[in-house]
């Protein structure tokens, strides 16, 4: 199925109202952000989306990437939609003006990515990949480095990409064995790297990889690890291009999903090296890395929610046109649509209040990512930076495991159909199995949320959104309509503040007590966290309603909202008990005997 439809009046909402865009457009940087022309942005955006990416996603299905000799050659069709994407500026939505990008908010490039994801998961992976490329690149490049390199990534003209993992070396990058050999102020690579998206193809001119690597006297573990700019073509000083470097894609990796997105093997050295530079100081290349890895992480986080509104779309317009059965309770009634039967309006609605909650929470965290970038005030950047870093996680790990629940639940509405993959809905479910898995599984999000996030400033950052979602909860008083919802919501806030206490007091002790149900503790903060934001969403639909407005959308609204703390928040208290359970029942068997 090409059809897609952006969700443009739920992005509108959340950026301007819920979010509050006037405020974010008087941070220094970003005052050219109005309400005008952020919609004339998000419109064009869904145009593109729908008209040039969504065609092509079933044929990135069908006709993936192929490796021909050392060549990548991309699904048909997908080079041409590149070309237009960077002719459009887009690639840049949210990089500095400094290097030729659009300077627009987070927030607003976040909306922009969904659509990107949500229309052709497996081509926008491309372009997420240069974001984080640089961005890695804009905070710990040489002045030189950066002038030579992210004007055309920020166009581009050129594309990005990231190597960490090798066959050795999985989610555990200290053991990485890929080797950097000095030579004056340059460095020969020496190695292989396994799963690296993108890693090559024509689409570009061409590609920066990110390449991490030991130099020969590096301590073993993660001191040991230093990040190199290994491009395809070597940069002339007057960045014109040069010579092809010593590296190749050896093998593309066949895969469940996005069979569109080249997964490559890399082999880096196989005559006399592959020439890279090192990006900062050796040693801090995991430490450099993350900055591409936490903006790849909230992106891919924003897979989750993109997919889900694909296959909530396709299965909504599916149930509209299947006629079978009769109403419930009228025997003699003629067969209707499925969308009138209450066991398909529940599984619709399951859908479709989760993609709500999980693009509040996402959009949330690109919000306070802006303020921490651009605020005047160092205090305020400080605690919006906290409120970053304490919600990557849960926007990486939430929303990709519902992104999941949410394209099968998309199969399920089409009943036999769904398990036919000329409907599409298949491949929705097989391309959202990888958000969960890649950069960094959600065990290692649950576990750096608990471990990195809450014991280590003591449950601070999260005491402060608790308190956040308290205020939202407190507001609805004021309206006697929602006024009955504060006790589920506020029961789970204590449900999220109990379990958030017994980690504190169990898992700084015993880290085996903190993540044997690190994985609870993260879908509990997602699933509370995501009720706030709807109570809010609702408290500003009520006050539109009460004050005359008749737009449907805010009725809408309210019944989503209704649902999601009635059908949804409810999972929050068996989350709670997990984790108040501890390790016991985890690791009561031993290794040998499972």
């Amino acid at each position: 199925m090409s059809h897609y439809n952006a969700p443009t009046r739920d992005m509108r909402f959340v950026i301007n109202e819920l979010l509050g865009l006037e405020k974010l457009a008087e941070l220094p940087g970003l005052e050219e952000a109005k309400p005008d022309l952020v919609d004339a942005i998000i419109e064009e955006a869904a145009r593109f989306s729908g008209e040039v990416l969504a065609p092509l996603n079933r044929v990135g299905d069908t006709d993936g990437a192929k490796l021909e000799g050392e060549t990548v050659r991309a699904t048909p069709g997908f080079a041409e939609a590149y070309q237009q994407f960077v002719e459009s500026g887009w690639n840049g939505a949210a990089a500095s003006p400094e290097y030729g990008g659009m300077g627009l908010p987070e927030v607003v490039a976040t909306a922009a990515q969904e659509m990107w994801q949500s229309s052709n998961m497996a081509w926008g992976l491309c372009p997420m990949l240069t974001a984080g490329a640089i961005e890695a690149l804009k905070h710990h490049g040489s002045d030189e480095q950066k002038s030579l390199y992210l004007e055309k990534m920020v166009s581009g003209q050129w594309a990005g990409a990231m190597d960490l993992t090798e066959p050795s070396a999985g989610s555990d990058l200290s053991v990485i064995r890929t080797r950097a050999v000095p030579e004056g102020d340059r460095y020969r690579l020496f190695g292989q790297k396994i799963f690296i998206t993108w890693g090559e193809h024509e689409m570009a001119e061409n590609i920066v990889h990110l390449v991490l690597a030991r130099t020969p006297d590096a301590p073993a573990g993660v001191k040991g690890i230093s990040l190199f700019i290994v491009p395809k073509y070597l940069v002339n000083a007057d960045g014109s291009l040069g010579e092809r470097n010593d590296y190749r894609c050896t093998a593309l990796e066949h895969k469940l999903g996005i069979h569109g997105s080249p997964t490559c093997v890399m082999s880096y050295g196989d005559n006399e090296g592959a020439i890279g530079y090192l990006v900062g100081e050796e040693g801090k290349g995991l430490a450099y890395m993350f900055t591409m890895m936490n903006e790849a992480r909230h992106k891919v986080g924003v897979q989750g929610l993109a997919i889900a509104e694909r296959a909530y779309q396709q299965a909504v317009a599916y149930a509209r046109e299947r006629v079978q059965g009769r109403p419930v309770g009228h025997k003699d009634a003629n067969p209707v649509p499925i969308a009138h039967h209450p066991d398909v309006r529940r599984m619709l609605m399951t859908m479709r209040s989760a993609i709500e909650a999980m693009r509040a929470l996402a959009y949330s965290a690109a919000a306070s990512m802006d303020e921490a970038r651009h605020h005047p005030d160092a205090e305020r950047r400080a605690h919006q930076q906290s409120r970053v870093d304490l919600l990557i996680p849960i926007v990486k790990g939430w929303c990709t495991e519902l992104g999941l629940e949410m394209t099968s639940l998309g199969v399920q509405v089409h009943g036999g159909m769904g398990f036919i993959e000329e409907t599409g809905a298949a491949q929705h479910l097989r391309d959202a199995r990888i958000a969960p898995i890649y950069e960094g599984t959600n065990g290692i999000q649950a576990n750096d949320l608990v471990g990195r996030k809450l014991l280590r400033d003591n449950g601070q950052a999260m005491q402060t959104l608790v308190a956040e979602l308290r205020q939202n909860i407190a507001s609805l008083s004021e309206l006697t309509p929602l006024a009955g919802w504060q006790q589920p919501l506020n029961a789970g806030l204590e449900q999220l503040e109990a379990a958030t206490e017994w980690l504190l007091s169990n898992g700084a002790a015993d880290p085996v007590q903190a993540t044997a149900n690190s994985y609870h503790y993260m879908m509990l903060a997602g699933y509370v966290t995501g009720a706030g934001l709807m109570a809010r969403g609702a408290f500003l639909a009520q006050q539109a309603i009460d004050a005359g407005s008749d737009d449907p959308f805010y009725r809408q609204k309210l019944a989503t909202a209704q649902f999601y703390i009635e059908q949804l928040l409810p999972r929050a208290k068996a989350h709670a008990e997990s984790v108040s359970h501890g390790s016991s029942a985890v690791m009561a068997i031993p290794v040998d005997e499972l």
